[in-house]
């Protein structure tokens, strides 16, 4: 199975992915699984000094330099921030990404969350999960993938501080132990480093790594160990309704192990 699953974890900007769930993309590589990272946009709009064309040349390649951390491919569906709508072209193009990357697993961007590029996200990739399957539904896109066979698991990663957008607790389903990778995930995080003076200035949060430390303990917390992040199925009808992410990471979702990993 290590060599024929794939992971697609697709959110809207660059670091996002990094912040959420690079722990448990971390441990899915390790155990020999395919991961891809993509991104919706390129991050155009995260500065107050770079133009949009020349933020976007850095944001990229910071995003590259985390995927390499762990071995993961990259790629960026070059959409623009505060632009992610859920019409028919964005569709297409975001299925034709899941044909091509053929995923088994994806995590995404959660249904609620602070930043409407989030939310457009989420509801694009989930879509794309079932249009990626029907064979007539045409991408148009320049020589496109075929159709795949399957509906792919889904899952959603936390809200930004586990919270909906009137900041009421946004509790996960499950979580994964990220305790022995966690000095990768902030590594693969301090990659973004022209993330650090935004954020700052337009969020009014400073310690970019203590920030994704304390949600991690936080995490971590709920089910008794140091670092942890938190997961939501998506289980609507037809999508696979068991966990195969927990399954392939030998863990139950509440800090135990269970007795063997599929091979």
């Amino acid at each position: 199975m290590s060599t024929q699953t794939r992971v697609l974890a697709i959110h809207a900007h660059p670091d996002d992915v990094e912040f959420q769930c690079a722990g448990t993309l971390t441990l899915l590589k390790r155990a020999g699984f395919a991961v891809t990272i993509a991104t919706m946009t390129p991050g155009d709009c995260g500065s107050a000094e770079l133009d949009c064309e020349a933020i976007a040349e850095v944001r990229r390649a910071e995003a590259k330099a985390a995927a390499d951390q762990i071995g993961a491919d990259y790629l960026c569906l070059e959409f623009r921030d505060l632009v992610i709508f859920n019409d028919d072209d964005s569709r297409r193009r975001v299925t034709e990404t899941l044909r091509r990357v053929r995923p088994n697993i994806i995590l995404t961007a959660p249904p609620v969350d602070y930043h409407c590029d989030h939310e457009a996200t989420s509801v694009l990739v989930r879509d794309a999960c079932f249009s990626a399957s029907c064979p007539n539904y045409a991408t148009r896109q320049w020589e496109p993938a075929p159709a795949i066979d399957w509906i792919p698991h889904l899952y959603f990663v936390d809200s930004l501080e586990g919270a909906d957008r009137d900041g009421r607790p946004a509790p996960a389903d499950f979580h994964v132990d990220v305790t022995e990778v966690f000095e990768v995930k902030k590594a693969m995080l301090a990659c973004h480093a022209s993330q650090r003076d935004w954020l700052l200035r337009q969020h009014g949060m400073d310690e970019y790594l203590t920030s994704q430390e304390q949600w991690g303990a936080r995490r971590g917390a709920e089910i008794g160990v140091a670092k942890a992040e938190g997961f939501r199925q998506y289980n609507g009808h037809p999508y696979p309704h068991d966990n195969l992410l927990l399954a392939l990471l030998g863990q139950d979702g509440r800090g135990g192990r269970t007795a063997s990993k599929p091979s």
